[in-house]
């Protein structure tokens, strides 16, 4: 099922290699004289059930000096380790100057007990945004947990997360006790992931309260259900949104470049069948809600990395000489991260659009 996912070359590659210096505008309250959080695992008991997390603090890290934050949500079934467990991922922040923190998704009721999944808009419900199944559910395996069936949460047998916590809240609480515990750039505070993490951080990008804690999100290989592309509340102010897809991705395909704003895309691989919001609907819905020019067709922007396909609803950023605020990046491959130069990628985007 989900596995774990019109500048110049020049331009990109300034910040590729440049290390990014931390803003001193908004010391978190950890900004003090020791560190109170090391690299490794820890445990937090700001949620029940208890979480774990891996946290990645840069070789270069001052506890005087606030730092950028990069919140990180692995795979379906995958866990703290995906990404920070990755030499790329870490090398990358110690050049930059990131702290990077990995939380473990819940998964303690699914189907083998082992699958930690994050939960977002139709994930639990196995509705879509018009109240259909976000699967065919007469071809596809129920994957549904057991706590989103004693809950009665779960509509059909499309759903396919856990039902036991709110993940939003529990992001924002996490956030909110590293920068009690490091000194972060509170300014900067940004949020990746990868298939089912991806998923969950265009959730985090719709929330209403996310604005303020998020100033940039960067979805791997993830797309919302169907009809899940507009923020859920009209306060929300939308974010610069960069989503990475592969063109080749049985599990969650991008569709095509030109689709109309209410395509969606289907699963093929084995018997599962999932409707995910494609990948031109949720980019262009995204810069309308930015107030983006909006040309006919996406604008082509070049980041520098032959293997990347780029376009953007937002040309007039790039003529600005800056980035576009929403980016749509696409690659020949399948359901798989290449963090070799996708996590670079996703680091330059949140450089580029980092506060002074």
């Amino acid at each position: 099922m989900k596995s774990s996912a019109f500048s110049t070359m020049c331009f990109a590659a300034f910040f590729a290699y440049v290390p990014m210096t931390a803003s001193a505008v908004s010391p978190s309250e950890g900004c003090d004289d020791q560190q109170n959080l090391d690299s490794g695992t820890h445990t937090t008991t700001i949620a029940q059930p208890g979480r774990t997390f891996r946290i990645h603090v840069p070789k270069n890290y001052n506890h005087n000096t606030p730092t950028p934050l990069i919140t990180i949500f692995h795979g379906w079934g995958g866990n703290e380790n995906e990404f920070i467990g990755d030499r790329t991922v870490r090398s990358e922040a110690d050049k930059r100057g990131y702290i990077l923190v990995a939380p473990r998704g819940l998964g303690s009721e699914s189907p083998d007990n082992n699958y930690n999944s994050w939960s977002f808009s139709g994930s639990t419900t196995g509705l879509d945004r018009d109240g259909g199944p976000i699967c065919d559910y007469t071809i596809t395996p129920d994957y549904r947990y057991e706590s989103c069936k004693t809950s009665e949460t779960a509509d059909n047998t499309c759903s396919w997360t856990h039902c036991l916590a709110n993940d939003v809240e529990f992001v924002f609480a996490l956030v909110e006790e590293i920068k009690a515990e490091l000194c972060i750039d509170t300014d900067n505070v940004f949020a990746t992931g990868g298939s089912n993490g991806g998923m969950f951080t265009w959730e985090l990008g719709q929330n209403a309260t996310s604005y303020s804690t998020f100033k940039a999100i960067a979805p791997l290989i993830g797309l919302p259900h169907r009809g899940y592309l507009q923020p859920q509340d009209e306060t929300v102010i939308v974010m610069p949104a960069l989503v990475i897809t592969g063109t080749r991705d049985k599990v969650v395909p991008p569709g095509e470049w030109d689709s109309e704003i209410d395509a969606f895309t289907t699963t093929s691989n084995g018997d599962d069948r999932y409707y995910y919001t494609g990948a031109t609907p949720i980019t262009l819905t995204w810069a309308l809600e930015a107030g983006c020019s909006i040309p006919q067709k996406a604008a082509v922007f070049d980041v520098g990395y032959r293997k990347a396909d780029c376009r953007t609803f937002c040309p007039e950023d790039a003529e600005e000489g800056g980035w576009p605020r929403v980016l749509d990046c696409r690659a020949r491959m399948g359901h798989t991260y290449n963090l070799r130069w996708t996590w670079k990628l996703i680091m330059d985007f949140f450089d580029a659009h980092s506060a002074p």
